[in-house]
């Protein structure tokens, strides 16, 4: 029985009357041998998801069976790449064929010929489990590879070679199994990336994921091991938050997955990563980074197997105790994969046209983050940040009202704000987040009681002043009694003084916690002291006639992040101008 292609309907390819392959099997397609999957078998067809471009193949071409899943390599070597969706590295390629990948083109995901100076962590007669560190190496100056035994093998050590430098196909040690294999263990593994690896145990999530953003750590946290979605218009800045998160947020290694963005984005990317130094270490950022470039001109059928590269990339180093973040931009260009891909199998369309498996897939990704004991000991996190780019800003369609049920945090960007120049554009009304409540005991410990004080006070003043702002559009701002006008005016203040921020002001790009806490105290002193002159039928206009407002909105530029003492200096300058008046 010849396995041949049959039809071909862009990426989806399927043979007649053949029972060698089986469900979700990667195999190889024609004579160029293009990469695919077996995502249909029945009685007459199976049905193949290619995931190159199908341009000049032919029916009656071969196809080659592999009789395994669809796999990424992992070992040392994965940071610093780029890779497209099905992890080959862009760097290798274009050196190969050029700017425009090759049909049917093999290059190893990880540099074969490479050298990496490796410690043994184990000897003759120890017992390895799954998960277990057999072998460390430096893979960049900053991160040490931890080469573990693969969660499905566990043996005895029968033979270990000396300490050195071996490239990730050498043999570094042997194991014999319960069975009586031996089984040759090397620096690199593969696994299936539709498969979530296995993990020890799944641990409460109680320590916060520390951006450096006002917006998101006083307002809306995400949480370690928490998963976040990032909804907003088209120009309303969402890579543009995910690129400052990705930049400063404390995880260990960052995983950005370009999944169908504009191919100048990832560009942008590839060129800031490379420049900037990683305030943590002083290093390069890209030392602490994997890029996972599928952009919009590339296959469509490899956005959809792009996702889940890059979660079971992030997978592997949690399993080294990492704490892991992810930045997925865009889910919902992955879901019009997954629709153009549905379509062509003439598949029954749910909602907008999107396959009714929409919302299975997007929980099946957004559950594989969470705070773990790998199986090897230690804790490790995968913290998904996922940016949603629903049409013409419209939050009810189906791919955001999805992943609003699998995800805790939603930063929902607002196109007035984006084009009002405020940034981070998150709307801090139509924004919200589940984790502050386990995340609660964590600020008290670390920042004291007034931190979840003072952040419920400024919520309550922006709700108060939404409030306002609907009288305020019928019949003007002028009939407001005084109390009511402070209210706005605080709520200006805290808008463009605490919550907007400045990505290229060496201080005001990151925020430490304490900064925040001290801003917020500042805010609310004077809302205070003022409101007390209120009380005394001082206007408002007359608080704002002294300058003070101005002055607070400042501190973000003034206040040094290293010189925290200098806050004490606000509060007798707020107490002389408000004295001032009376």
């Amino acid at each position: 029985m010849s396995n041949t292609v049959y039809s071909i309907n862009g990426p989806v390819v399927k043979m007649k009357d053949t029972r060698d392959f089986s469900m979700m099997e990667m195999v190889y397609v024609g004579n160029k041998k293009l990469v695919g999957e077996v995502i249909g078998i029945t009685d007459a067809m199976t049905t193949i998801q290619v995931y190159e471009s199908t341009t000049g193949l032919k029916p009656g071409e071969p196809v080659y069976s592999t009789g395994a899943p669809l796999s990424v390599t992992l070992g040392p070597g994965i940071l610093q790449n780029i890779y497209d969706g099905i992890q080959r590295p862009l760097q290798d390629i274009a050196a190969q064929s050029g700017a425009f990948i090759d049909e049917g083109s093999s290059v190893s995901p990880l540099d074969e010929k490479k050298t990496y100076p490796v410690t043994l962590k184990v000897r003759p007669g120890d017992y390895l489990k799954g998960g277990m560190v057999y072998a460390t190496c430096p893979e960049t100056p900053i991160i040490e590879h931890r080469c573990m035994l693969s969660p499905l093998l566990e043996g005895e050590v029968i033979k270990v070679s000396p300490d050195g430098d071996y490239t990730i196909n050498d043999v570094v040690a042997v194991i014999r199994t319960s069975k009586g294999e031996e089984k040759e263990l090397t620096l690199c593994q593969k696994w299936p990336i539709r498969t979530p690896r296995p993990v020890a145990k799944r641990l409460p999530i109680e320590r916060p994921l520390i951006t450096g953003q006002r917006v998101i750590d006083t307002l809306f946290p995400i949480a370690k091991g928490g998963t976040a979605a990032v909804p907003g218009g088209f120009g309303t800045g969402k890579t543009m938050t995910q690129h400052q998160l990705a930049k400063w947020c404390d995880a260990d290694i960052i995983v950005y997955i370009g999944c169908g963005e504009r191919g100048n984005e990832m560009t942008q990317v590839l060129e800031e990563f490379s420049e900037l130094i990683d305030p943590k270490t002083g290093r390069a950022m890209t030392d602490r980074t994997v890029l996972i470039a599928n952009t919009s001109n590339m296959p469509v059928a490899a956005r959809e197997a792009s996702i889940y590269t890059g979660i079971t990339l992030a997978e592997y180093y949690r399993d080294m105790g990492y704490h892991v973040a992810i930045m997925a931009d865009s889910t919902s260009r992955w879901a019009e994969a997954l629709r153009e891909i549905s379509g062509r199998l003439e598949e029954m369309p749910a909602e907008e046209g999107f396959p009714a498996y929409l919302p299975s897939r997007l929980a099946e990704f957004y559950e594989r983050a969470g705070y773990m004991v790998p199986l090897g000991g230690g804790e490790g996190s995968v913290t998904i940040i996922g940016a949603v780019s629903p049409q013409g800003s419209d939050f009810s369609e189906p791919v955001t009202q999805n992943t609003k049920r699998f995800v805790r945090a939603f930063w929902a960007l607002d196109k007035a704000l984006a084009y009002a120049r405020h940034y981070p554009a998150i709307n801090w009304m139509t924004s919200y987040s589940e984790y502050m409540e386990e995340l609660g005991d964590w600020f008290k410990k670390e920042l004291g009681e007034e931190f979840l004080t003072c952040r419920q006070r400024l919520a309550s003043i922006l709700g108060e002043e939404a409030r306002l702002m609907e009288i305020v559009k019928l019949i003007g701002s002028d009939v407001l009694p005084e109390d009511q006008k402070l209210v706005i005016e605080v709520s200006k203040l805290i808008r463009v003084g605490f919550l907007q921020q400045n990505a290229f002001h060496a201080d005001d790009t990151y925020v430490p916690l304490e900064k925040q806490l001290g801003m917020m105290k500042i805010i609310l002193y004077f809302n205070d002291a003022a409101m007390e002159l209120v009380k005394k039928n001082i206007p408002v206009s007359l608080i704002a006639q002294t300058g003070i407002l101005d002055t607070i909105v400042k501190m973000k530029y003034n206040i040094p992040n290293n010189q925290l003492e200098k806050m004490e200096e606000y509060y007798p300058l707020i107490d002389e101008k408000l004295a001032s008046i009376q």
